[in-house]
């Protein structure tokens, strides 16, 4: 019974992530924005690793085990990949002197990441804790790590638009990058020791 709860909160939060990647990366290009196309990057990547749990959890069996695995390496090599794509070009971007826009939907967007990811990150906990389902508790840090990077996307968003700190995006990004990298150092750590 708690699986199948399990299983509905992923499939809210595959929704959430869809809204959260397409915004981002759509409203991140029309704004000039790097903190949210860093942030709809890294919603990408989540997005395929609830994919992996959502496969886990419905199937429940060995061979769900395997793919899980495959979509760990997967996501990890892809975090460690957007690191230096995401830094490399906001610092180009800002060395060609792009001013970031502010953008009223990228943060429409990091309010809905900063209400919903706490509700997401606590059924995903509590259910993943009760049914002892590793995969679970390892996407509710995930969801928790967004969170965070939402609280950092929204900051850098506001002090943008309603003061014209346009540097506040590149500020962001950086803080997005640094969560980037300790997600990905973090999966890399956990699939260390499941070997």
């Amino acid at each position: 019974m708690r699986i199948g709860t399990g299983i509905k909160v992923e499939y809210f939060s595959t929704a959430w992530m869809i809204v959260e990647a397409l915004g981002s990366v759509g409203f991140g290009l029309l704004a000039g924005s790097f903190a949210l196309l860093a942030f709809g990057s890294d919603s990408l990547i989540e997005l395929l690793s609830g994919f992996a749990v959502l496969s886990h959890l419905r199937k429940d069996v060995a061979g769900s085990e395997i793919e899980s695995r495959r979509t760990e390496l997967l996501t990890t090599g892809l975090l460690f990949a957007l690191i230096p794509v995401i830094a490399l070009g906001a610092v180009y971007s800002y060395a060609s002197g792009l001013r970031p826009e502010g953008s009223p939907l990228g943060i429409a967007i990091a309010i809905g990441a900063v209400i919903i990811m706490p509700y997401l990150w606590w059924q995903k906990r509590k259910i993943g804790e009760e049914t002892r389902s590793a995969p679970l508790s390892i996407d509710a840090v995930e969801s928790v790590t967004c969170l965070f990077m939402a609280v950092a996307l929204l900051g850098g968003l506001l002090a943008e638009y309603f003061f014209g700190l346009w540097w506040a995006d590149y500020l962001a990004t950086a803080v997005i990058v640094v969560f980037v990298a300790r997600e990905a150092f973090e999966s890399y750590h956990e699939l260390r020791e499941e070997e």
